[in-house]
């Protein structure tokens, strides 16, 4: 199915909510994007282990969330998140998530990466989501951005081999489990 017709003015969540269920896209700042076509399998493997790594932690009392659900921020943002976080209980709804996220974690592809470092980056600072970290499939590691007086300052970069920790759960992420990579040893410098 294509996309709809384009309008004048900014799509609105209005025109998303009418749209058939087979059109898969996202409005951001009012502007569509398409979503297809599906993820590559590697980006399917990852999504799945850190759904299940914060499903199943012991210190996450949030909601954990996975794509395809909608996300809410406004009239003219409505996105799906790969994975997220949310906290506050009242933004929880039968259909979608209606407000920011506390955690989102995208996974970037060669057709979604700059959406994912600019747009995506951009809304998710000004609507308030605390943490926003970008994989990088096929370069094997994350950007995670930490917002701080309302602004994502430079990113920590995480190989594929090291681990990260989240402060909106306490919880420390070993990335070569979610790259279905083997452990290794650091060389030691010196």
């Amino acid at each position: 199915m294509s996309l709809p017709a384009a309008k004048d003015d900014k799509y609105t969540n209005e025109d998303y909510k009418n749209w058939p269920d087979d059109i898969r896209c996202e409005i951001i700042d009012g502007v569509i994007f398409d979503m297809s076509p599906a993820p590559r399998v590697k980006h399917q493997d990852i999504l799945g282990n850190l759904y299940i790594k914060l499903k199943e932690h012991p210190n996450n009392l949030c909601y954990t969330g996975i794509a395809p659900t909608d996300v809410v921020f406004d009239t003219h943002n409505v996105v799906q998140p790969d994975v997220f976080l949310v906290c506050e209980k009242n933004k929880i709804t039968e259909l979608n998530i209606q407000g920011p996220p506390d955690l989102i974690i995208e996974i970037a592809s060669p057709s979604t990466e700059l959406k994912d470092k600019r747009e995506k980056k951009k809304l998710y600072e000004q609507s308030g989501v605390h943490e926003y970290i970008i994989v990088f499939p096929e370069a094997e590691y994350i950007e995670k951005y930490t917002l701080d007086q309302g602004e994502y300052g430079k990113p920590e970069i995480t190989n594929w081999d090291e681990s990260f920790s989240l402060s909106t759960i306490a919880i420390r992420i070993d990335l070569w489990e979610i790259f279905d990579k083997p452990k290794t040893k650091k060389k030691e410098s010196g």
